[in-house]
């Protein structure tokens, strides 16, 4: 079927200039509510860290539910104990708390060789663990070149070779582990590929597997004054071409810092210009119940101004998160 829309790429190419720009955003805004869909009333889930004092699962799954909270990270398990497991699972499942994600947070591309195989090895492990618990997915950022800071900027990137590898590694993983109850992901970064929407359906066509999904961070998209003065169509956008391959989401917030230079900084949900509107309308249109996790927040306090914040905007649009116990 083909879309009624104007790429953002495709017009300012013809269009040309940075007057264009708000025009273009707009023809996309306008195509997305004009497409007839409009966000359901339905229960979202969202979800985000605790701090229970508990390693037993029943605890850990109520506490969740305490916090109004229907999603969770994985709890800390190791993948050969299977005793553990099946009990997180259980508990978990009874209380209607699903595993969001497995976080496998290493350097895919570390310049370092026999760095990088440990961390393959690593995530490997993770994708594995995040099918025996049933989670959603299993996610990493693709990677960088840069040899001191993991997730750090480098102009390669962004290359031919980048995109290559993290193709390679990808299809690496899947095949190793061949997932039946999750699926393997990689987050958008604001300089690393994949970079935005249109990469990352580039990159679901490379790797060409079932067990590849997308994660999305929206803050992590938001690398431009285009794009942040615009935040709003640029989600839309985001689930408009990624929306059929999300299984998990993170919610935070951005805010312009006071600086010469282009500066965002993360901020609780609610503080920022992040449209949660457009954020929450775009995870109530989703075909699955995909999850929404609060995340790089300090104390439980900032967690429940975060929440707070997300929960309002969610019964303005008629949505709720099913929060209770």
């Amino acid at each position: 079927m083909r879309e009624n829309s104007v790429s953002r790429r495709t017009f300012l190419k013809e269009a040309g200039g940075g007057a264009a720009l708000s025009v273009a955003y707009a023809t996309v805004a306008r195509a997305s509510e004009g497409s007839g869909q409009k966000a359901r009333r339905r229960t979202l889930r969202l979800g985000g860290p605790i701090f229970t004092k508990s390693e037993d699962p029943a605890e850990l799954a109520q506490a969740h539910r305490n916090l109004g909270y229907r999603a969770a990270y994985a709890p800390d398990v190791k993948l050969a104990d299977k005793d553990r497991i099946r009990a997180i699972i259980k508990e978990f499942a009874a209380r209607d708390v699903v595993i969001a994600e497995v976080g496998a947070w290493v350097n895919m591309m570390d310049p370092d060789s026999g760095k990088r195989a440990k961390n393959m090895a690593y995530v490997q492990e993770r994708l594995a663990l995040a099918d025996e618990l049933g989670a959603r997915c299993c996610v990493d950022i693709a990677g960088s070149y840069d040899p001191k800071v993991w997730f750090g900027p480098n102009p390669k990137n962004i290359s031919q070779t980048f995109i290559d590898a993290t193709v390679e590694n990808c299809r690496k993983l899947i095949d190793a582990v061949k997932p039946a109850r999750t699926r393997f992901s990689i987050e958008m970064m604001p300089f690393n590929f994949p970079t935005g929407p249109d990469d990352y359906l580039k990159l679901i066509r490379a790797v060409d597997r079932k067990g590849f999904a997308v994660h999305l961070d929206v803050c992590n998209v938001m690398n431009s004054p285009e794009r942040m003065y615009h935040n709003g169509a640029v989600i839309r956008e985001c689930f408009r071409k990624l929306g059929r391959w999300i299984a998990s989401c993170h919610a935070k917030d951005l805010k312009w810092e006071e600086y010469v230079q282009v500066c965002l900084r993360e901020v609780i949900p609610g503080r920022g210009d992040i449209d949660y509107r457009a954020y929450l309308e775009g995870l109530a249109n989703l075909p699955d119940d995909v999850p929404l996790m609060l995340e790089h927040l300090k104390t439980a306090e900032e967690y429940a101004e975060g929440r707070r914040y997300i929960e309002g905007v969610a019964r303005s649009l008629g949505l709720s998160f099913g929060a209770t116990a």
